[in-house]
């Protein structure tokens, strides 16, 4: 899997509902809106008044080249959205119906999980929205609006627009799933992204094979940024760069580069600024190499950021990046715990539980900070990672190491939106688990977090030879339990004692039954009743659950446990659960190192797939009560720039004050640069 950022390292609602119910910290108002599966919140800036003018004109000018990568990332979800997603807001903003009536509500719904989805299908499920409006309503709709209100191709009518579209929205089984994981199947023809067009798994497999070449050390990351078509039957490959695909906003995202190029903190920033330039214009994977590792030495810079094609979950075969982009600055105070962690790297890898043969003999250039997030884009908005390690490229975290934050601002709106919700209390096992997640668990998860993006992603090595990418569809969610497990072993090690950064060798029980709970039993109040999981993160959680409650089950390690009709988890053995966290650790490396893709999906598809639905009932009959939404994201603050009589910037203020709805059509009437 060749990506370049990993985000999150247990994401939402279950890793952060199960706070203290104290009262919230303060009268900033997080929550902005509620709909569908989904809610809607603020995050706060805590900082960005401190920050020098420079810096501050820094962000505002990174921000402004995040948001013109919008666009992109519809496309990339599916080849219909960005006409779908026009065609809505013209039909939303021109309305002039009853806005009380049942069929605008379900309309209103629908075009905000588009908005939120970046495209027609669920953002964590992947599944296709299922609109609750009728094919007559839409048809009625858009047929009432002007022509030039409507995306309309050259000589098309609104009635041929509406044919294109209806059974995209409406026919449950036209593009039914944006990335298709289901074994057996033709992966590529079944995913109903826009990444690849008119070719099939093997053709896709067969041309990146035979580009690669089994002795280079330094491989490009293959397909990051192209799309691969076939035309008049010749595979080719369309690159992602000014003047080419996309070139109309990458253009745009160049041009507030080069402005945020001209106040760059110092030469480290600005060189490697200006290579980011250089891949934008060229397209050349060789210089985004040349860039990721000029990234990931700058660790020096308060001010940073992430801008390109990036993460690769939405490509079943996890080779091409998906556009995002995120702007941040240093918690300097935060960073004290994470610095910690990042000058032990080499500790914490030569006593880790794996082969000797398989880990870095060097760790080399482990950076790790606290961030504060300014602002979020493309794949990492509405929702949002709340940590980061990159890059991705293997060759480049062992000769130049790589760069890892914590997003703690994110964290702590999750934490502040979900006090007092009611979760820990229907499905803890007991006071005991209670008070001890109400004690540490705000520490410890974040703490899960720090390891597993500081140390979890950068630990370990490639057997020479081994084709990062030999694990095909398994390699996301098998990186991804690699690095929680990491990160789980090492919670419950006396070196975080002695480090200081925990003061009580009990705390981490606190993450070790949130886990647990959440990896057999809470997370499928994501799932649809007779589904399978497939979402990399989750499926990473339920091999590592699922593993050790069946691989425990002579030593009672876990326990499932009925009481008053309800089921609930009991851990009885936290120590042997360390261990056991370790041996499949010891594992999972293995198969990483050695390529072993035959071992890797006999691990996934027996443990990480398959959903009990008597228990699947249940968690969702008791979740309902609750009224909780099982997904969560976020409206960006607005920066302004403030200028005297010649133009020049003089302050940058932050606002908080837009909502979702007129913060999803401003950005679609400013920031649309492919659909005009």
């Amino acid at each position: 899997m060749n990506k370049f950022l990993i985000s999150v390292a247990s994401m939402a609602i279950l890793t952060t509902s199960c706070t203290n119910t104290a009262q919230k910290a303060s009268d900033f108002d997080y929550n902005v809106d509620r709909f569908a599966d989904i809610e809607v919140l603020r995050y706060k800036v805590p900082g960005f008044e401190d920050l020098s003018l420079n810096q501050k004109k820094l962000i505002y000018f990174l921000n402004e080249a995040a948001l013109q990568g919008r666009d992109i990332l519809f496309d990339q979800n599916g080849k219909y959205n960005l006409v779908i997603r026009q065609t809505l807001e013209a039909v939303y903003t021109n309305f002039n119906g009853d806005k009380e009536s049942a069929e605008f509500k379900a309309f209103e719904k629908y075009l905000k999980q588009v908005w939120f989805g970046n495209g027609i299908h669920h953002h964590y499920s992947m599944d296709k929205f299922v609109p609750e409006f009728s094919a007559e309503f839409f048809a009625e709709q858009v047929k009432a609006l002007p022509t030039e209100a409507l995306p309309l191709a050259e000589g098309q009518s609104a009635d041929e627009l509406v044919a294109t579209l209806s059974p995209v929205i409406f026919d449950p089984a036209v593009m039914a799933k944006r990335v298709n994981q289901a074994q057996g199947q033709d992966l590529i023809l079944t995913s109903a992204n826009n990444l690849y067009e008119g070719i099939t798994q093997q053709e896709v497999e067969a041309y990146y094979n035979k580009l690669k070449d089994p002795k280079d050390q330094t491989p490009i990351s293959y397909g990051l940024n192209t799309k691969l078509v076939k035309i008049d039957g010749k595979v080719v490959e369309l690159p992602y760069k000014a003047g080419g695909l996309y070139g109309e906003a990458i253009e745009k995202i160049v041009y507030w580069l080069k402005k945020a190029e001209e106040v760059a903190e110092n030469d480290a920033q600005k060189a490697h600024i200006g290579k980011l330039i250089s891949f934008y214009e060229t397209g050349d994977l060789k210089t985004f190499d040349e860039y990721s590792i000029l990234w990931a030495q700058d660790t020096i810079s308060q001010v940073d950021f992430v801008n390109g094609f990036i993460e690769s979950y939405g490509d079943p075969l996890g080779m091409k990046g998906a556009w995002e982009s995120l702007v941040n600055f240093k918690n300097m105070e935060a960073s004290n715990r994470t610095e910690l962690i990042s000058e032990n790297a080499q500790w914490f890898e030569d006593n880790s539980p794996v082969d000797k043969k398989f880990k870095k003999e060097t760790v080399k250039g482990v950076s790790a900070k606290v961030i504060t997030a300014a602002i979020l884009a493309g794949d990492c908005y509405p929702s949002t990672p709340i940590g980061i390690n990159l890059p991705n490229a293997n060759w480049i975290r062992a000769d130049y190491g790589s760069k890892s934050v914590t997003i703690e601002n994110i964290t702590d709106a999750y934490d502040e939106a979900a006090m007092g919700n009611g979760f820990n209390q229907e499905f803890a096992y007991s006071d005991v688990e209670i008070e001890s997640m109400n004690k540490y668990l705000s520490m410890t998860d974040k703490l899960h977090t720090d390891l597993h993006e500081c140390l979890g992603h950068g630990s370990g090595k490639l057997l020479p030879g081994v084709d990062p990418d030999a694990l095909k569809a398994y390699g996301s969610t098998l990186e991804e339990t690699r690095a929680d497990l990491f990160a789980l072993y090492y919670l419950a090690d006396n070196k975080l004692i002695e480090l200081g950064i925990l003061d009580n060798p009990e705390a981490y029980k606190s993450e070790y039954y949130k886990y647990i709970l959440n990896g057999l039993m809470t997370q499928l109040t994501r799932i649809e009743p007779g589904k399978d999981v497939e979402e990399s993160h989750m499926r990473n959680r339920k091999l590592i659950a699922e593993w050790a409650y069946k691989h425990g089950k002579d030593d009672n390690v876990i326990e499932y446990v009925k009481r008053d009709g309800k089921t609930f988890l009991k851990v009885n053995d936290y120590e042997k659960l360390r261990e056991l966290f370790g041996k499949l650790l010891a594992e999972i490396q293995r198969i990483k190192s050695e390529g072993d893709y035959e071992a890797g999906m006999k691990l996934v598809e027996e443990y990480a797939v398959k959903v009990d639905p008597e228990i699947h009932n249940e968690i969702l009959e008791r979740y309902a009560k609750l009224n909780i939404a099982p997904y969560k994201g976020f409206v960006n603050p607005i920066y302004t720039a403030v200028t005297d009589e010649n133009g020049n910037i003089t302050d940058v203020k932050i606002e908080y004050n837009e909502n979702y709805v007129d913060q999803m059509l401003r950005y679609s009437r400013d920031y649309s640069p492919l659909t005009k």
